[in-house]
């Protein structure tokens, strides 16, 4: 029996990237939507669930993606309210690559460092990726902060992951790179995530400070996130601190991306969000 996953996206066109990785990871088929809302999707949740005998329905699968990461999962939580006794299949969200990217960067950092105690700030944290690191370090037992342009927006962000996650991630507006050199002065831990073409912190303030230990960017377009991080650095050494880039880390996430999708047909009642992704990359992490 081929195996079926159904890419439902949040934007107007399919990510490309999701529907070669879906194959990569194990899928024989799938069937892309886009502009799904949890106001339209009930009609293709029943043909996953209602079709194929309970045997069968592991080789049906559901994948939520698109760039929004709370329209994602608002839609994710819409697709589990049609779920009823064993009328379900598996579903994973992973909207702008946010779970992965995020799992993979922090299963790396918590490899070489125990980062329990330490204190973070993710650069530029208020999109999807920014968001998802922040749970995953508070979760580790890190004292965790935000930066973003405007205070108002970024505390939005932080009390909606608190009150999801039962985490304490605070929220700091650091629109100027001033803004940003003052807040890294005390932390063990910096972590960029911001819009490409961005520098959101400079190579001086980083070399040069006695706290920081470890350092991890995710632009992977020039120019660095964190002036002298290079994309392919993957714990790299520098000026005494472990430095990661977007490639560093970026094969460990294609290759969970890969094994969450292979993880979705393994039974129908498989749920992968940020902590069931975070949990099989530090399982991954210990096998390299």
């Amino acid at each position: 029996m081929k195996k079926l996953l159904f890419q439902l996206d949040t934007d107007n066109k399919p990510s490309a990237f999701d529907i070669v990785v879906a194959y990569d990871g194990g899928a024989d088929h799938v069937s892309s939507y886009a502009s799904i809302t949890p106001d339209n999707v009930k009609p293709i949740v029943e043909g996953c669930i209602f079709t194929r005998a309970p045997k069968d329905k592991k080789n049906t699968a559901i994948f939520v993606g698109g760039s929004d990461l709370d329209a994602g999962q608002q839609l994710f939580e819409a697709i589990q309210k049609q779920f009823f006794s064993n009328f379900r299949v598996s579903l994973m969200l992973d909207s702008n690559g946010a779970n992965t990217t995020a799992a993979a960067c922090i299963a790396m950092l918590t490899k070489v460092a125990n980062v329990k105690g330490m204190n973070a700030v993710i650069l530029g944290g208020t999109g999807p990726v920014g968001q998802r690191a922040a749970v995953m370090l508070a979760q580790e037992g890190v004292q965790v902060s935000i930066t973003g342009r405007q205070f108002e927006k970024t505390k939005k962000v932080t009390d909606t992951i608190n009150k999801r996650f039962s985490v304490d991630i605070s929220p700091f507006a650091a629109p100027e790179l001033q803004d940003r050199q003052e807040i890294t002065k005390n932390m063990d831990i910096v972590i960029a995530t911001g819009a490409a073409g961005i520098v959101l912190l400079d190579a001086a303030t980083w070399q040069n400070s006695q706290t920081i230990k470890l350092l991890a960017d995710a632009n992977a377009s020039p120019p660095a996130g964190i002036e002298g991080i290079e994309m392919m650095d993957k714990g790299n050494d520098r000026f005494g601190k472990k430095t990661f880039g977007s490639i560093g880390f970026g094969s460990l996430k294609l290759a969970l991306h890969r094994k969450c999708i292979e993880k979705l047909f393994q039974a129908n009642n498989v749920i992968l969000d940020a902590n069931e992704i975070y949990a099989l990359a530090k399982d991954m992490i210990k096998e390299q």
